[in-house]
């Protein structure tokens, strides 16, 4: 699980389009394709073929919701909360986004293997599908057709068999090459769609990634670091029977603010959650401060905090 980890890590630093975990997908597929995937060539082709076509898929698409933040940001405490159905609804359009992303990794994987042939020819040759076996057997017998089918991929090669195979190969590559330009379509209608009704302008989103990034490295390592001065002085007042030193560690009240979701308003200018808070706690001490200090005489307010007064009254 270590390589595998390491690869996950490599594809989440590659572009938004997610190219890095499309390249690791394919890769996959590859070897799924050459080490793993063996056709029965029996009663069990259809099901077989279908398995290792849809089920990694499957498996790729519920990897990208267990891996994305926005997933547990929605759903920790979720059932707690008295109104839980109106916040799952409020966090639809998150949800829809973290779809969108999940879907990277099983539509990559399910062009791939169409594009490949090897799942498709497997899971073909065992449909009885009348159309569809006509559409292979040709001017043979179908009865005689479909009783040879089964067992097609397994046997060598021969004139009428590398026909039906070729057929089955052009069919499965002209499905991957359909499915990949509707995948690079619809990209490109949604991510027209969403900076034609961005509130900002390009330069401005552009750093609003690179700020949601770095603030997302810094709490990381703001984080272990903090965790790690607690876990010693908590260890070090038990092993040396003294009282605890004091450190300072933010709220459940704060953390349940810095933890919800954060939708970008042009008239606050903050940037996510922890930008909120801090701003927003920052003007709340120096409305506290302002209201103290004004019940004195006038020389004693500094001038910051005059300008301050003058302001918030204009």
């Amino acid at each position: 699980m270590k390589w595998f980890k390491t690869a996950v890590d490599i594809a989440h630093k590659q572009t938004s389009m997610g190219l890095g975990l499309v390249a690791l997908t394919a890769g996959g597929e590859q070897i799924f394709s050459t080490v793993v995937f063996s056709c029965p060539c029996n009663q069990l082709n259809f099901l077989y073929g279908l398995v290792f076509l849809l089920v990694p898929a499957l498996a790729l698409l519920l990897l990208g919701f267990i891996l994305s933040e926005r997933t547990w940001k929605v759903l920790t405490g979720m059932c707690q909360e008295p109104r839980r159905w109106r916040r799952l609804f409020t966090a639809g359009p998150v949800l829809c986004r973290v779809s969108c992303i999940a879907l990277v990794a099983p539509c990559s994987w399910i062009a791939m293997a169409l594009l490949n042939g090897k799942y498709y020819e497997c899971a073909m040759t065992g449909t009885n599908v009348t159309a569809y076996n006509k559409h292979l057997c040709g001017d043979k017998s179908l009865d005689q057709c479909q009783l040879e089918l089964s067992s097609l991929p397994c046997l060598g090669p021969k004139e009428d068999r590398q026909r039906v195979l070729i057929t089955l190969r052009a069919d499965s590559q002209i499905l991957g090459w359909l499915l990949i330009a509707s995948i690079m379509l619809s990209n490109l209608l949604m991510i027209c769609m969403a900076r034609c009704t961005s509130p900002i302008s390009y330069l401005q989103l552009k750093f609003w990634n690179t700020y949601v990034q770095e603030e997302s490295n810094l709490m990381n390592s703001y984080s272990s670091k903090h965790a790690k001065e607690l876990a010693e002085r908590n260890l070090k007042s038990f092993f040396n029977h003294q009282p605890p030193e004091n450190i300072s560690t933010p709220s459940n009240r704060a953390w349940k603010k810095i933890s919800s979701l954060y939708k970008f308003s042009t008239k606050d200018h903050y940037y996510s959650t922890i930008h909120r808070y801090v701003e927003e706690s920052c003007d709340n001490d120096m409305m506290r401060i302002a209201s103290v200090k004004s019940s004195g005489t006038a020389d004693n307010i500094p001038a910051v905090l005059g300008f301050v007064d003058d302001v918030r009254m204009a």
